[in-house]
């Protein structure tokens, strides 16, 4: 008897997968320059930074509503609504210059971004057959990933030859895509009403999912670091890599690593990828604590990929795998409030350890996210098992 491998790549994956990159493009771009956007509108350094981190900060509050409402309204619904509001946050960057206003739009975009991450992480998972999440997931993570590395490129190249207004037009150009390919998506992803949907009661968390997502946190806390201070810990520590390279050499590795073992994510246990991810993120410190050359450049990417990179996917299968279906949106906004305190996180504790020790000390510091990643798993090890 043979055995049949179940189809995942079916029209509904396939464009749910397109619609995650171009939700995820808008934001990724907008970003990297709102700081300095709100700084040449009026705003002082300290302001500036409190609107580039609204959005977060939007996003982490309201993580428990998005997931209570996606296990109980349709995927398609939510995401649509998500997605007008960031459309509706990029054009309104264009169209004022005025710092309370720009805030007003940074928590909108904060809102729709909040809705898609949860609703189309929760709809991909809903179209994969049981036993294709983790493979699944592991792509729809390399979408976003993909997102997260091309997006800050383009806004850099786009604001250095045009302007802010431009780099807000393609990010609005990408929201309008997204809000095109849902059309066509042919499962809308209405939950099917159930006794216990009808008489869940609204949680703020999922508990099973909170050593997955305490786990995701640490191990992102040094590559968010990284995103926000490599060119900054280049040029304190005069290494002559250029700093531009890591984060398209970081993708390029994760691409084929997620190709590569996107079948293992269904067959190896967490166990094994979660000592090796820890593994690969200590060689990720390694490589970055000595930027001395372009081996060590890549060996800090690959690192990265291998731990980080890598890890996001396979907790967020996990985590979708601990609780029945009908708790996957929950799952999924408890699972993204670790990877919302890796954002705003990594930045606060880089600058915290620049400020009190030598640039050198960046990176060796950060190891210890290591043992305490150890203690997280050992302690829920059978939870994870």
């Amino acid at each position: 008897m043979t055995c049949v491998k179940t189809r995942l790549y079916t029209k509904d994956v396939t464009l749910v997968l397109a619609a995650s990159f171009f939700y995820l493009m808008s934001p990724m771009l907008i970003n990297p320059v709102i700081a300095g956007f709100a700084t040449s509108a009026g705003a002082s350094s300290i302001l500036a930074g409190v609107i580039a981190g609204a959005m977060n900060l939007t996003a982490l509050v309201l993580r428990p509503l998005a997931g209570n409402l996606t296990d109980r309204v349709s995927k398609y619904k939510l995401t649509l609504v998500g997605g007008l509001l960031i459309l509706v946050a990029s054009l309104g960057y264009t169209l004022t210059t005025n710092v309370a206003v720009i805030m007003i739009f940074r928590v909108i975009n904060g809102l729709g971004y909040t809705l898609c991450s949860v609703c189309m992480a929760t709809w991909m998972a809903a179209l994969l057959p049981a036993d294709r999440i983790g493979s699944g997931m592991g792509i729809y993570g390399l979408a976003s990933a993909l997102g997260m590395a091309v997006g800050p490129a383009i806004s850099v190249y786009l604001y250095q030859h045009y302007s802010y207004q431009t780099v807000f037009w393609v990010a609005s150009a990408f929201s309008i895509l997204l809000l095109i390919v849902i059309q066509f998506v042919g499962n809308r992803g209405v939950p099917s009403p159930t006794p216990q949907t009808t008489a869940k009661k609204i949680q703020l968390i999922q508990p099973k999912v909170v050593p997955l997502a305490a786990i995701l946190l640490l191990f992102s806390l040094p590559y968010f670091a990284t995103e926000t201070y490599i060119v900054s810990y280049i040029a304190h520590r005069h290494f002559a890599v250029p700093a531009g390279a890591f984060f398209p050499a970081y993708a390029i590795i994760l691409l084929i690593m997620r190709l590569v073992l996107r079948d293992a994510f269904d067959k190896v246990p967490f166990k094994k990828f979660f000592w090796l991810g820890l593994g690969f993120n200590l060689l990720g410190l390694v490589g970055l604590t000595d930027l001395s050359n372009w081996f060590m450049l890549l060996l800090g990417a690959f690192g990265f990929a291998a731990g980080y990179g890598l890890m996001f996917s396979i907790c967020q299968a996990k985590a979708l795998t601990l609780v029945p279906a009908s708790d996957h949106g929950l799952a999924n906004s408890t699972f993204y409030i670790g990877v919302d305190l890796g954002m705003s996180g990594g930045p606060m504790l880089a600058g915290i350890i620049t400020a009190f020790l030598p640039w050198a000390w960046l990176y060796p510091v950060m190891a210890l996210t290591l043992p305490l990643t150890i203690v997280v798993y050992l302690a829920n090890r059978r939870l994870l098992a």
